[in-house]
C-alpha cells in the first residue's frame, strides 16, 4: 500500500473508530462486538506503525497509552479550580437559593434559575482545546495548581482527543481558538470490581474514587489505559458567547463528544431543586457509578463573577452530599465470638432493618473500649450505616429513645466457648480467653488459618466441615487432619464419598508446599508471610528454630524483640510441641528444601520492597522473582534498603525511602531488572 491510500484507509479507520468510541461509551448504544472493535484499532496501529509520518495526536491509537512520564509538569490554572461548600441539610440548600435570589435582584436581574445535577464521586480534571485538539490535561491539586497528566487522560475514551464540529456557525465558533472543560475523572463499579478481583486482597482499593486517584498518578501510561475510567464533563469556558447559559452549555458539550451524565435538570424554583434531590436520594443507586450528592448551579453564567467566589468556593453553586446510608433499628443483644488467638470480639446482634439495598442484622462493635466510647447498651435504638457502602457498623445511639430496661454490655467473665476466664493483657484493648490448647473456637481458628490460601492452601477445608472436625473431635489441631479417612469424612454432614476424596487430595497436595508457608500456617502470633520467608531463610529445619534463643531470634532481619519472644513462647506449648510432631510424621516440610539455583543474579546485593499496587504481578511472586535473581525482600524500609518498587497508592513507605535517598522504581524498571 503506497502512502496517499495509506492516508485515505487510516483516516477511515480514525472516523469509524472514534463513531464507535461514542456509540459505546457516550451514548451506550454499541454497534459491533469488542473483538470487531479492537480489530479495527489493530489495524489502524499497523499503518501508522507502518507509516509513522502520518501518526497525529487526535489518532485513538494514542488511547492505547505506552509512554513512562519521570515526573508530572507543574500547571497553573488559568482560573482557579474551587472546591464547592458541602451541606447535608435540604435548609442550607433553600438558605442558599435565598442569599443568590437576592444578590441577584441587587444585580438587577429576574427570579434565578438552577441547573441541578448528580455529583460524581471522581477526581476533578482540566482539559485545554487549542482548536479543537486537545494539548493539555491537569489534575485540580490545590485549585491554584495542578499535574499537567495529558499522557495519562489521552487514554481514557470517554474525553475526546478532537472535539466533534458537526457543521454550522455555532459549533465552528466553539472548537476554533482555545476552550477549557472540566470534570470528573471516575470508575465504574463494575471495573472497579474487575480491578480489586485481579489484586491481593491486602492490596485492594477501598472504594472506586481511591482507584481513580491512584491511577491518575501513575507515571506509566499504558498502564492507565489498562485501567477503564470514565470522564463527565461539567464546564465550559472560552466560546464565542459567554452570555450562554449553563444548561447550554452542558447541551454544547455533548455534541462536542463529551459525555455529560446526562441526569441533570434545569429548576425554576426551590421546590423543583428538592424535588430532583429527593428524587434521586435511592434512585442513584441503580447507576452504574458511584454519586454521592447533588450540585447546583446558577444557570445565568452572566452572574458568576458578579456573584463571585469566597477564598475558597464560588457563591453561584453549592454541593448537596447525601448522608452515609443510615438506618435505625435496635440492638437486640451482644454476642461474644472468639479469634484463633483468643481474642474476645463484641458482636451487636441486631433487629434485622434494610439498608442500602440488603438486610443488617449484626454488626462489630469491635472492642470494649469501642462499646464505652458509643455509650450503648441492650435494647437501645441505634443508628448503623454501611462504611463504603460494604461493611455495617454501629455509629451512634439515639439516647432520647433510650427504654428504661436498656441494660449495660458487661465484659464476661468466662470464654463463650470453653467458659474459661478472660484476661485482658497489661496495655491492650482486647480480652483474651487463655485456653489456648482446649477452646474449641481458638481451635477452629488455628485449622481455618493452616488451611488458609496463603497458608498451605488446603482447597474444599471450610468452616462448616472445620466446624463438625473439632466438634466430633475428630480434629483437634492441624497435625489431626492427616490422620482423617475416607470413611469418617464422608459420615460427616454434607458429605459425600466424592466430597471426602477431595479433601483427602487436596491434604496430600499441602504437603508439598514449601517449608516457608509451613511457618507462616503455624499461626506464631506476630509472625506474618514475609517473616516466615525470613525465618525459613535464616533457620532452615523446625528443629533449629526450637533450639534458637531469644536473643538469636531476634537477630534474625525484621524479626526483633517481639516476635523472638512470641516464638519462644510458642515452641514451650505442649501442644505446639505435639503438633508439629503430627505434622513431621505426616510427611509434611519440616525443613527447607535445597536452594535453588539461581535464574540470575540481577537482584544480587539488594535488600528490595514493595510497596502500593501492583499491576501485573501478585505481590508474593514478585518477591519470589527478586529471591529468584539473588535479592532480599525485607518489609521496612530503613537505611539498609536499597531499592523500592512503587506501585499505585504507595504511601508512607514511599515516602520513608525518598527522605532516606533509597532508589526507587516502577513496575517497568523491576521487569527490566529481572
Amino acid at each position: 500500500m503506497d502512502k496517499a491510500k495509506a492516508q485515505q484507509e487510516i483516516g477511515r479507520l480514525r472516523t469509524e473508530i472514534e463513531r464507535h468510541n461514542r456509540l459505546y461509551y457516550v451514548e451506550a448504544k454499541p454497534e459491533i462486538s469488542d473483538f470487531e472493535f479492537d480489530k479495527l484499532l489493530e489495524r489502524l496501529i499497523a499503518l501508522e506503525q507502518e507509516f509513522p509520518e502520518l501518526v497525529t495526536p487526535d489518532s485513538p491509537s494514542q488511547r492505547v497509552g505506552g509512554g513512562i512520564t519521570k515526573e508530572f509538569p507543574t500547571v497553573i490554572h488559568r482560573e482557579p479550580m474551587l472546591s464547592l461548600s458541602n451541606t447535608y441539610s435540604i435548609t442550607e440548600v433553600t438558605d442558599f437559593c435565598n442569599r443568590v435570589e437576592k444578590l441577584v435582584e441587587a444585580e438587577g436581574g429576574g427570579t434565578p434559575e438552577y441547573v441541578a445535577e448528580l455529583k460524581f464521586d471522581g477526581v476533578a480534571i482540566s482539559l485545554l482545546y487549542r482548536d479543537g485538539l486537545l494539548v493539555r490535561g491537569s489534575t485540580r491539586g490545590d485549585g491554584r495548581q495542578g499535574d499537567e497528566i495529558t499522557a495519562n487522560l489521552k487514554t481514557i475514551s470517554t474525553i475526546p482527543l478532537r472535539l466533534d464540529s458537526p457543521g454550522g456557525s455555532l459549533f465552528d465558533s466553539v472548537v476554533s481558538g482555545e476552550i477549557e472543560v472540566r470534570g470528573e475523572v471516575y470508575m465504574r463499579k463494575a471495573d472497579f470490581d474487575r480491578l480489586n478481583e485481579e489484586r491481593p486482597e491486602e492490596e485492594r482499593f477501598a472504594n472506586p474514587r481511591n482507584a481513580t486517584a491512584g491511577t491518575l498518578k501513575l507515571q506509566d501510561s499504558a498502564e492507565v489505559a489498562r485501567r477503564r475510567m470514565h470522564f463527565v464533563a461539567y464546564f465550559l469556558k472560552g466560546i464565542a458567547d459567554e452570555s450562554t447559559p449553563h444548561i447550554q452549555r452542558l447541551q454544547r458539550l455533548e455534541s462536542m463528544g463529551f459525555a455529560t451524565g446526562k441526569h441533570y435538570k434545569l429548576c425554576k424554583s426551590v421546590a423543583q431543586v428538592a424535588a430532583f434531590i429527593d428524587e434521586w436520594a435511592d434512585k442513584r443507586h441503580t447507576l452504574p457509578y458511584e454519586t454521592d450528592g447533588v450540585v447546583l448551579k446558577l444557570n445565568d453564567v452572566t452572574l458568576w463573577d458578579r456573584l463571585g467566589a469566597t477564598a475558597k468556593s464560588p457563591r453561584w453553586a453549592i454541593a448537596y452530599k447525601y448522608p452515609a446510608q443510615q438506618a435505625k433499628t435496635v440492638l437486640q443483644g451482644v454476642t461474644f465470638q472468639v479469634g484463633r488467638l483468643g481474642t474476645i470480639t463484641p458482636v451487636a446482634e441486631l433487629k434485622p432493618v434494610k439498608l442500602a439495598g440488603s438486610t443488617v442484622s449484626r454488626s462489630t462493635l469491635h472492642n470494649f473500649d469501642e462499646i464505652e466510647r458509643l455509650g450503648v447498651r441492650v435494647g437501645d435504638y441505634v443508628m448503623i450505616e454501611k462504611s463504603g457502602e460494604v461493611i455495617p457498623k454501629v455509629v451512634s445511639v439515639v439516647l432520647d429513645e433510650r427504654p428504661e430496661a436498656a441494660d449495660a454490655i458487661e465484659v464476661p467473665e468466662e470464654c463463650p466457648e470453653c467458659h474459661t476466664k478472660l484476661e485482658r493483657p497489661e496495655g491492650e484493648v482486647s480480652w483474651y480467653c487463655p485456653n489456648e490448647e482446649a477452646c474449641p473456637a481458638q481451635r477452629r481458628g488455628r485449622i481455618l488459618h493452616f488451611a488458609s490460601r496463603n497458608a498451605l492452601d488446603i482447597q474444599n477445608l471450610g468452616e462448616s466441615l472445620v466446624a463438625q472436625l473439632v466438634e466430633r473431635g475428630l480434629a483437634s489441631d492441624a497435625g489431626d487432619l492427616y490422620k482423617l479417612t475416607l470413611e469418617q469424612l464422608a459420615g460427616l454432614d454434607r458429605m459425600a464419598a466424592k466430597s471426602a476424596r477431595n479433601v483427602l487430595d487436596a491434604l496430600e497436595k499441602s504437603k508439598t508446599r514449601p517449608y516457608a508457608r509451613l511457618l507462616f500456617a503455624l499461626g506464631i502470633r506476630h509472625v506474618g508471610a514475609a517473616t516466615a520467608r525470613e525465618l525459613a531463610h535464616a533457620c532452615p529445619s523446625i528443629d533449629h528454630l526450637r533450639e534458637m534463643g531469644e536473643e538469636e531470634l531476634a537477630a534474625v532481619p525484621d524479626i526483633g524483640p517481639v516476635i523472638a519472644a512470641s516464638i519462644r513462647d510458642f515452641f514451650a506449648k505442649p501442644w505446639a510441641q505435639a503438633m508439629l510432631e503430627k505434622l513431621a510424621k505426616a510427611g509434611l516440610p519440616m525443613q527447607a528444601g535445597a536452594a535453588k539455583a539461581l535464574i540470575n543474579n540481577n537482584f544480587e546485593g539488594q535488600s528490595v520492597i514493595f510497596t502500593g499496587g501492583l499491576e501485573r504481578h501478585v505481590r508474593q511472586q514478585a518477591e519470589e522473582m527478586v529471591r529468584e535473581r539473588g535479592g532480599r525482600i525485607v518489609s521496612s524500609v530503613s537505611k539498609k534498603t536499597t531499592l523500592v518498587v512503587a506501585g499505585s497508592e504507595a504511601g508512607s513507605k514511599l515516602e520513608k525511602a525518598i527522605k532516606l535517598g533509597v532508589k526507587v522504581i516502577s513496575e517497568d524498571e523491576f521487569e527490566r531488572m529481572l
